[in-house]
């Protein structure tokens, strides 16, 4: 049962453990320690299980943020969530990806080490950085592909 750090328990943190739970491992596969919910299920559907499965965790994160985590523990929360959203909507391999991914799950564990570990406390500034840095290095070698490939089309003229 989530508690906060004065060991009070938030019934809104239950719902999201419940939640979570239902999205990403409530169900498993006889014989096996393998898990998995109704998140990759939904997202079979083309579109409309993508947007669904990103809608619910959004009201997850929403609802830890109104309990008070810190900015730095909501940036990797959400960083889980954009990971499983745009790996989850390729087609096929995306559906593999969110049996194995469950994001949810993993926002949980942070959730946990948050409150009983006291891991993740701070800002995000450093998370922010780190994230913009990797963006730009990304746009950059956008742009350096995009220019070898204007250079390969105008050599074929």
């Amino acid at each position: 049962m989530p508690t906060t750090q004065n060991s009070k328990r938030v019934p809104e943190l239950e719902w999201v453990e419940r939640i979570s739970r239902l999205l990403d491992s409530q169900f498993q596969v006889p014989g096996t320690s393998f898990r998995f919910g109704i998140d990759p299920i939904i997202g079979l559907i083309p579109g409309l299980g993508d947007i669904a499965s990103f809608g619910v965790s959004g009201v997850l994160i929403m609802t830890m943020a109104r309990n008070g985590v810190s900015r730095k523990l909501l940036l990797l929360m959400l960083g889980n969530l954009v990971v499983d959203t745009v790996l989850g909507s390729i087609p096929i391999l995306g559906s593999i990806f969110d049996f194995t991914f469950k994001a949810n799950q993993r926002n949980i564990r942070l959730l946990q080490q948050h409150y009983r570990e006291g891991k993740h406390q701070g800002s995000g500034t450093g998370v922010l950085v780190a994230v913009g840095i990797a963006l730009l290095a990304l746009f950059a070698l956008v742009v350096y592909g995009a220019w070898r490939l204007v250079e390969y089309l105008i050599g074929l003229f």
